[in-house]
């Protein structure tokens, strides 16, 4: 059977249209690329424990197509032409180790082609079993190898897309299921065993498919934060993630071309299309330099976030979330995570900074005040984690209410005046 592999059907980088696109003609001028690789819509096949759980699969779809293997043994003498029903097997293993052995040399991937011949395997060995089984179910014998068909698709639950597994899963089940009902029988009694080997040949793969999605989502949320997490770090205000990566790119492209005016590669006065380059270049760096410088560390948390973005909306004209310490950044931080995480449908977090409140004198003087006003829909305050609450207190004193289903929080935050820094 296939081994390994995890490939992520739901992750996807958020970009924006307008500075792709504004960046494009520059872009065009690199001939090589950054160290950093790009985020695709797969994750790494080896990394983050998809190779065991891909291992894991495979091995509980070789226990299940061993027991179906040891049944097709003990219904050997009941059957009139067992040599079909073998070479149903001989198919369906030799077929599943070829396929082991080319995902391997593919370091672990199973491009479309292979699933494909994988399925066209698949669909051999069931007609060939169900051609060898057919009006014998008054003598108790009922298709083995078509059954472990599942089994093989269980290995292949890691490398290929859910929609991908649950289209050859459905398919499966629903050939079995035709056959069993057009095949002739003089007792209905024995449509059982067909209905539990329908359920062999689907319910373990869709079991794994199920478990395969879960990890998935697990994996790419805690990816997510760990990203998030790292903007607690920044200035008051600072460029993005994915802008810092694009800056690096452009300051790579203009390095290259200037590199190659200085080797003599590129001759002097510049051809017309190499300075139109030139000067794409130096517009979109310009505009780089001078973009964002009024984003917050928390915008760039929320927008750059898959699991925030689209639930959470950002008020803060004034920029105040940039003053907030380390710690009321974290908690601040956790505070929204756990309270989009808490809800069980769709819901919403709206925070809302400022005004910046009057200070009195003396050593309050030193200290700046202003509102946070933190509210949420979908998520009565019952759900609330006590965690979450633990998190608001660190960003400041405060008050709740609940009203219409709606939560919310007033925190007062005190920081640090920035004129005394």
């Amino acid at each position: 059977m296939t081994l390994r592999g995890l490939v992520d059907d739901a992750a996807t980088t958020r970009k924006n249209p307008a500075r792709e696109e504004e960046f494009s003609s520059a872009a065009r001028w690199s001939r090589r690329s950054i160290g950093r690789p790009e985020e695709t819509s797969s994750t790494d096949a080896n990394g983050l424990g998809g190779q065991h759980l891909g291992i894991g699969l495979t091995l509980s779809g070789a226990f299940i197509a061993a027991f179906l293997l040891g049944h097709f043994v003990v219904e050997w003498n009941g059957q009139p032409f067992p040599a079909v029903s073998v070479l149903a097997w001989i198919l369906l293993i030799s077929g599943a180790l070829v396929i082991n052995l080319i995902v391997q040399r593919l370091a672990t991937r199973m491009p479309l082609w292979l699933f494909l011949a994988a399925l066209g395997v698949g669909a051999v060995v069931v007609a060939l079993d169900l051609a060898a089984c057919w009006g014998l179910t008054g003598q108790g014998i009922y298709p083995t190898a078509a059954a472990a068909v599942g089994a093989l698709l269980m290995s292949m639950i890691t490398l290929r897309s859910t929609q991908n597994i649950l289209a050859a899963v459905t398919g499966l089940g629903l050939l079995l299921l035709v056959c069993a009902l057009l095949e002739e029988r003089q007792n209905t009694l024995t449509f059982g065993p067909e209905i539990l080997t329908i359920a062999v040949a689907t319910i373990p793969p869709l079991v794994g498919t199920g478990v395969a999605r879960g990890f998935r989502r697990m994996v790419q949320r805690e990816l997510d934060l760990v990203l998030v997490q790292s903007t607690i770090s920044q200035p008051r205000f600072a460029v993005g993630m994915l802008a810092s990566e694009q800056l690096a790119r452009l300051d790579l492209d203009a390095e290259t071309l200037l590199n190659d005016v200085a080797q003599g590669r590129t001759a002097l006065p510049l051809a017309p299309t190499t300075a139109m380059t030139a000067a794409a270049l130096a517009t979109a760096l310009r505009l780089h330099l001078i973009e964002g410088r009024t984003e917050t560390w928390l915008h760039h948390a929320i927008s750059e976030s898959e699991f925030l973005g689209p639930s959470v909306t950002l008020v803060d004209p004034s920029g105040l979330a940039g003053l907030l310490s380390p710690l009321q950044r974290e908690g601040l931080l956790l505070t929204i995570w756990l309270l989009v995480g808490d809800a069980r449908g769709p819901a919403s977090v709206s925070l809302r900074f400022g005004p910046i409140l009057p200070t009195g004198s003396g050593p309050a003087s030193r200290q700046m005040r202003f509102p946070l006003e933190l509210q949420t829909s979908g998520l009565p305050r019952r759900r609330v984690d006590p965690e979450t609450w633990q998190a608001i207190r660190t960003v400041g004193p405060h008050s709740d209410s609940n009203r219409d289903g709606t939560l919310q929080v007033d925190i007062e935050c005190s920081v640090d005046n920035p004129a005394d820094a």
